[in-house]
């Protein structure tokens, strides 16, 4: 294993130094490292926190910011936050409008939250992402998995509680984003845990895993490496096919890599998705390109589609300052 490490252990704290240090002009690090939250916190707004274990970055810590997140708790690596850390960062930025907790469907990260739901001192609800079509039960979650639609989801929500919308609108708008959006991704290697030292899975180097979670969780199928039109094509084909008679219209479309795939990769996987997504009734009208959900160093990618409608393209278009997006400001 070569990484940039001094000890395991420290890993988070020093990474969220950095973080902090190199980002303080939007947003601050915890004392005792419970969460990310915006340098100003907004207390006239509904607060929209999210969360969930380290080594995704810039999910979650980096999308804090005006018009998204107000705090984000990151746990240990592929560990989910504590109640606790929610709890803190509910209480240092949250105002008389409430909370709005932004959850990805994995076991420990909804139980988790739920607890910190109970802990809480003013009004309270939570949304639910669970976009990847892949599969509908992993050994994480009950029901689909929460991948890079999350990025959409809290982007939408971000921009629509930064217009004052309360706490009900948000909530309703969160189960709608999440409707209709839609993942999957695909892993050309395996990531590798510090704490671990070997990589999660083994891949040969002919081989691929269709279909793979963001921990590492296997996918659909392992298959023979084919060309980035055939992968692209499948992956396509299942959101669409899970979209079924809705795939049609206007729609957003990421591009996500995992973290160990250049630019030039994604943008050609851009390029194939936006094409096939064309044959099945798509029409691109926004797009994003980048490693904004990764698992440590996977090389890989995720295709994630969101139905747009006049709303939602105006929520995504508005204003956006974090250290992973910025537009319109």
């Amino acid at each position: 294993m070569k990484k940039f490490l001094n000890q395991t252990d420290t890993l988070l704290h020093q990474s969220l130094d950095g973080f902090g240090h190199c980002h303080a002009d939007i947003l601050e690090i915890d004392r005792g490292y419970r969460f990310v939250a915006r340098r100003t916190p907004r207390r006239d707004k509904v607060a929209l926190i999210s969360g969930g274990g380290s080594g995704h970055e810039p999910l979650h810590s980096g999308l804090v910011g005006l018009g998204m997140l107000d705090a984000a708790c990151p746990g240990q690596i592929f560990t989910s936050p504590t109640p606790d850390q929610m709890a803190a960062a509910a209480l240092h930025v949250a105002g008389p409008k409430g909370v709005l907790y932004i959850v990805k469907n994995y076991e420990g990260d909804v139980m988790n939250f739920e607890m910190a739901s109970e802990m809480a001192q003013g009004p309270v609800a939570s949304v639910i992402v669970n976009d990847d079509v892949a599969v509908q039960n992993s050994t994480y979650t009950t029901g689909r998995r929460g991948i890079a639609g999350t990025l959409v989801v809290e982007k939408m929500l971000g921009a629509a509680a930064e217009r004052g919308a309360d706490l009900a609108a948000l909530v309703s708008l969160g189960e709608r984003a999440n409707a209709a959006t839609r993942s999957m991704g695909v892993a050309l290697s395996s990531c590798t845990v510090p704490a671990v030292g070997t990589p999660t899975f083994d891949l040969a180097a002919d081989e691929m895993e269709m279909g793979v979670g963001i921990h590492g969780e296997p996918g659909r199928r392992r298959v023979a490496l084919v060309s980035a039109d055939a992968i692209v094509e499948e992956l396509v084909t299942a959101i669409a096919d899970d979209f079924g008679a809705l795939a049609t219209g206007e729609a957003l479309l990421l591009v996500n890599g995992f973290g160990a795939t250049p630019a030039i990769e994604l943008y050609l996987v851009y390029d194939a998705a936006r094409r096939f997504l064309g044959q099945r009734g798509f029409s691109i009208a926004r797009g994003l390109v980048g490693s904004y959900v990764t698992s440590l160093d996977m090389a890989g990618c995720s295709l994630t589609v969101t139905r747009l409608d006049r709303e939602l393209t105006e929520l995504w278009d508005a204003p956006v300052h974090t250290a992973a997006l910025r537009w319109g400001v």
